[in-house]
């Protein structure tokens, strides 16, 4: 019964790591764009119900059973979803072989086992729903509905068509308990949310302490790199298979410059910026950028991409030497061309770049977090800084009570009857600039 329950336990860890890696980006996005800062609390919280969000759904499907001719045949016990509700109450008596003691009915049957482990399941749900969400009872049942109906929808239909069959039962008890466990994680997380800070008092802290954290706009250049990769190699290939080899080649420099000179000059911001909230201005915390401002910062930013740039461009130059006439003539004028291609790569250039890219970079973000506006380089050098907007949380409270968005975090930071100069928000304002 033990290795049951640990299986699933032992393989939601081993593979939670490459999960968080891949949820960091798209939740650091949401998380900023709604309460402008990531605190460590609210982090927590965040990668804390993942992570057991991924258990109980390891829980539910592992192990997976291995596939073979007879497997239907293995599993046709449990071919039609149990409907009936209340039936564990006759698995209980059954189990307990119809002798009425403790042990029987409660300590050492498994259909007892059973139900009490779907009530647990979804309890921590609930937990959430109180602590982190802050929503009532209702919603808290409607997400542990939501979430058993999708885990038996699961098992019922063998993980949506991979398995022929289903090789867990579709059970409607299951369902019943692990609704009311979410029901009951909300009710025992009364004490709890009470002692807690919300996260909005742990929000304020932190963004008192610095209004566009060095994560903010770290999280703002990641996306601004991946969309220019992503927009190179589109762009890159287009032209390959177009046989523009010339043009090819100066695709991605130009699109760093249109990606950030052009449209921060035209919008205030590059497209990773306006999606985590964030304005560029002068050195005051007002206005655009001069464009010399903006085309030095690009320049300096490029020396810290630079290697990003050369190895795409290097891979763009190797497709061009190998297949002058174009990567489309490589089905045509050899089979195995793509194949030679992918031997023909420049490995140990690339490797070599690495080993003295990676010392750079440790050194550039070391000295940026030392900073005491923890200020990059080529913010510093080039006069610009970051402005947030307010998180779409704050204007979506604006506008239910019918207030006007403020335009930056300064202006929503500065109370309207202080006086110039007044202390604390005097302070917020000058933090709400970096």
């Amino acid at each position: 019964m033990a290795q049951t329950y640990l299986l699933p336990i032992k393989t939601a860890a081993a593979l939670f790591p490459l999960l968080a890696l891949l949820t960091l980006l798209p939740m650091a996005v949401t998380v900023y764009r709604r309460h402008g800062v990531l605190s460590s609390g609210r982090a927590l919280s965040l990668f804390g119900f993942l992570y057991y969000g991924f258990t109980a759904l390891c829980m539910t499907l592992v192990p997976l059973p291995v596939r073979t001719p007879d497997m239907c045949t293995r599993f046709a016990e449990i071919a039609r979803p149990e409907w009936r509700p209340g039936h564990t109450l006759g698995d209980v008596w059954k189990e307990a072989d119809q002798k009425v003691s403790l042990g029987a009915l409660v300590l050492h049957n498994p259909a007892v086992a059973g139900a009490v482990f779907n009530v647990l399941l979804l309890l921590p749900l609930g937990v959430f729903v109180r602590c982190h969400v802050r929503r009532g009872l209702v919603a808290a049942t409607a997400a542990g509905l939501g979430t058993s109906l999708f885990f038996e929808l699961t098992q019922g239909t063998g993980i949506w068509g991979l398995y022929p069959c289903p090789y867990r039962l579709l059970d409607i008890d299951d369902l019943l308990f692990n609704t009311a466990g979410a029901a009951l994680g909300w009710l025992v997380a009364g004490p709890v949310a009470r002692v807690l800070p919300p996260l909005e008092r742990l929000d304020e802290r932190v963004r008192l302490r610095r209004a566009v954290p060095f994560g903010r706009r770290l999280t703002a250049l990641t996306v601004d790199l991946a969309g220019l990769a992503a927009a190179s190699a589109v762009t890159g290939a287009v032209l390959l298979l177009r046989g523009e080899a010339t043009a090819a080649l100066l695709s991605p420099p130009a699109l760093f410059v249109l990606w950030f000179v052009v449209l921060p000059a035209a919008t205030s911001a590059t497209p990773g910026k306006r999606l985590l909230r964030l304005r560029l201005t002068g050195p005051d915390g007002t206005g655009r950028p001069a464009p010399w401002r903006l085309l030095l910062r690009a320049l300096l930013l490029g020396v810290v991409v630079s290697p990003l740039v050369i190895v795409l461009t290097g891979v763009l130059a190797t497709v061009v030497l190998l297949f002058p006439q174009g990567v489309s003539t490589v089905p045509d004028a050899d089979p195995s061309g793509l194949l030679r291609l992918a031997y023909s790569l420049p490995y140990g250039t690339l490797l070599l770049m690495a080993g003295f890219a990676l010392p750079f970079w440790f050194w550039y973000g070391t000295r940026t977090l030392l900073h005491p506006r923890q200020s990059a380089p080529h913010e510093t050098l080039s006069g610009v800084r970051n402005t947030a907007l307010p998180p779409t949380s704050a204007r979506s409270a604006e506008s239910a009570e019918g207030a006007p968005a403020a335009e930056t975090a300064a202006d929503a930071a500065v109370p309207g009857p202080a006086g110039p100069g007044t202390g604390d928000g005097h302070r917020t304002a000058e933090l709400s600039r970096a």
